[in-house]
């Protein structure tokens, strides 16, 4: 069980590598836990500081994470978001390689138009 929770470990550490380059982040900062976290909010899904905070208070967490998905499939343009966090909370091993590794751009723009 170690070893398979070990390989999802690796493979979202690589997609949050190629999505922070996306992002215009170095790439590195993906691999350093906590400061991936705090990256992810401030940077790629443009919330505040203190997001971090609520990853940390059961059940919370639960919609912070979800929240937080949602705003950076927002920022990526995916048309509809909200069920795009979800997969990204649940099954983060399927949907970080789609977003990191799939076409889609980061768009820091607030009123670009939802692309697919």
């Amino acid at each position: 069980m170690f070893m398979v929770s070990l390989i999802i470990y690796i493979i979202i550490a690589i997609c949050m590598w190629k999505i922070f380059e996306k992002a215009g982040l170095e790439g590195w900062k993906a691999i350093i836990p906590f400061y991936n976290i705090y990256v992810e909010i401030v940077y790629v899904a443009k919330k505040e500081w203190w997001y971090i905070i609520l990853y940390f208070i059961p059940i919370v967490q639960l919609f912070a994470i979800v929240k937080i998905h949602m705003e950076i499939a927002k920022n990526f343009r995916i048309s509809s978001p909200f069920l795009f966090s979800l997969g990204m909370t649940f099954l983060s091993f399927i949907f970080y390689p789609i977003l990191g590794f799939g076409n889609y751009q980061f768009i820091d723009d607030d009123y670009a138009d939802v692309i697919d």
